[in-house]
This record gives C-alpha cells, sequence and structure tokens, in this order.
C-alpha cells in the first residue's frame, strides 16, 4: 500500500507515457504540498505538458499512479481543480460575462461573477466578444474560466506565452494572489525569470525525466559558487584577454567570467589596463542552471 504524505495535495509516482516509439514521461515522481506554486520547469518537448494533462486526466498514463489529497482521481478532483490550457478557444459570439455564466452553469457551487471580475481585473471589457480581445485580456478570461468553480488546486499550463512584458507582469500579480489566498498553482513555463518571481518549489526537466528539483534559490546555491562579471567584448583586446586567469567565454558581444571573487577580478582587470565603464555583475539564474545540467539552453 502507498503511504500518502498528509501535507501533501498532490503525489505523483512512477507516472511513464509512451506515444508510439517516443516516451514522452519516463518515471516521473513527486509531491506537491498544499497551498505553494508548485513550477514545472523545462524546455518545449521536455514532457511539461504531457505530465499535466495526466494529472488533470486529460490522458492516460501509460503506467504510475496519481493521487489528490491522499486518494486516487475521484469525482472530489473534478470538482476542486481549475486548469487553464495552454490552448482554449472562445466562443465566437459570446461577450466575456456570457464566457463566463456559461462555465459557471457547469459547477454546483460556483463563484460569483462579481468576484471574478475583480479578481482577474475583467470589469473594463466584461461585455464585449470573447473573441476579439487582445492576448492579455484573453489570458486574464481564461484565468477567470480556470478559477470559476473556485478550485483549490489551479493548473496553469505556460499562461503568459506571447505576451508582452506589461501583460506577463499583470498575470504574475494575479497569480501572487491567488497564492495568497492559499490555493495551491501548479505551473508549467520555459521562462526562467517566471519561474524565480511565482514559484516556491521547482521541478526541472528535460526529455522525460527529472533532472532537479527545490526551491529556486537552493537549487542555485547547490549548483554554483560562483558569479559572472561581463564586460562589453570591444573593451577587452585579445592579448589581454589571454592573460585573464579566470574562466571566461564569449557571449552575445560580451566577455563573461566566471569568478568565486568579484574584487579580485577587478583588480586582475585594473592591473591589465582593461575598461571596466561597461562591467556588470550578475548572479547565475536558471537559464544557467538549466545549461550546466542538460548542455542546451533553457529556450531552444
Amino acid at each position: 500500500m502507498v503511504k500518502i504524505s498528509m501535507g501533501n495535495i498532490l503525489e505523483v509516482r512512477n507516472l511513464v507515457k509512451h506515444f508510439k516509439k517516443v516516451q514522452a514521461v519516463n518515471g516521473l515522481s513527486f509531491s506537491i504540498p498544499q497551498g505553494i506554486c508548485f513550477g514545472l520547469l523545462g524546455p518545449n518537448g521536455a514532457g511539461k505538458t504531457t505530465t499535466i494533462e495526466m494529472i488533470e486526466g486529460i490522458t492516460q498514463p501509460t503506467s504510475g499512479e496519481i493521487f489528490y489529497k491522499g486518494e486516487k482521481h475521484s469525482d472530489k478532483f473534478k470538482l476542486e481543480a481549475g486548469i487553464q490550457f495552454q490552448s482554449t478557444a472562445l466562443m465566437d459570439y459570446l461577450t466575456v460575462r456570457e464566457v463566463l455564466e456559461l462555465f459557471a452553469s457547469f459547477y454546483p457551487k460556483p463563484q460569483p461573477l462579481d468576484k471574478l471580475v475583480e479578481q482577474c481585473s475583467l470589469a473594463e471589457f466584461l461585455d464585449q466578444p470573447a473573441a476579439k480581445l487582445s492576448g492579455g485580456q484573453r489570458q486574464r478570461v481564461l484565468l477567470a474560466v480556470a478559477l470559476v468553480n473556485d478550485p483549490e488546486i489551479i493548473f496553469l499550463d505556460e499562461p503568459t506565452t506571447g505576451l508582452d512584458p506589461q501583460s506577463r507582469r499583470n498575470f504574475w500579480a494575479l497569480i501572487e494572489a491567488i497564492k495568497q489566498q492559499g490555493k495551491t498553482v501548479v505551473l508549467t513555463t520555459h521562462y526562467m525569470d517566471e519561474a524565480e518571481q511565482l514559484c516556491d518549489q521547482l521541478l526541472i526537466v528535460d526529455r522525460g525525466k527529472i533532472i532537479a528539483e527545490g526551491t529556486p534559490t537552493a537549487l542555485l546555491q547547490e549548483h554554483f559558487q560562483h558569479v559572472f562579471v561581463c564586460l562589453d567584448k570591444q573593451d577587452i583586446g585579445p592579448q589581454q584577454l589571454q592573460h585573464l586567469t579566470t574562466h571566461t567565454e564569449q557571449l552575445n558581444g560580451q566577455v563573461v567570467i566566471k569568478t568565486e571573487s568579484v574584487e579580485n577580478t577587478l583588480q586582475q582587470l585594473i592591473a591589465e589596463g582593461i575598461s571596466i565603464q561597461s562591467l556588470q555583475v550578475r548572479n547565475p539564474t536558471l537559464d544557467d542552471l538549466f545549461l550546466k545540467l542538460t548542455g542546451h539552453s533553457l529556450r531552444e
């Protein structure tokens, strides 16, 4: 008999999914504590969406077990889960108000319409045709649809893909507000800044396998003891570059120096007569972590 931890709202055991000759998900096991934002991070094709669809009950796993509140999938999960899919078509001839009323009719105890409108900032276009909304407006409507049954766990599958920076930030604020209500958010994304901003715990996957898991801070501290000192390539001559004793690489018109001591690196740069006018110091990111673990960029 499988032992389920009482503090976890969701547990996945040895999840596998085959599509003909492709193994999209390869033995994933993880648990999600209640009331956190749990992130699935990885590139396109890593198995994130397939994993989420199996948890949601949309796709049947080849093998493995999924437990919600200590029980296998039941009507309780269907009533208490909210889902924002990666791609959802809205009805062409319905207003935003009518879309929300339609989805509310599917549940025995939906949230009041005015609460959803306020929570997702829909008032300014509530009576506009849903098919004519901007990208950011459309995502807010889809979030409201996912929240219409007042769910305990919300699945957001790459919800900010294609949005402009301001719309992305506005959507992040909505997710933060949902977290503050004590709800559990499961977020799939391939944006490292989004994961660092929103997620309390991360599961990094590639080719259907877990390659790292933990909090964003703990993962970065575990895998990096250095920072990056960056200079414009034009500020360093070829001979000066050869004299630098620390590890360097050239990326996007910059020379990037990995160092455990910014002070020592600065002294060396000055001693070599290198201009530090363009100098920038940055900490490692989840993008750097993914590159280190897999050998290819997070956004490929």
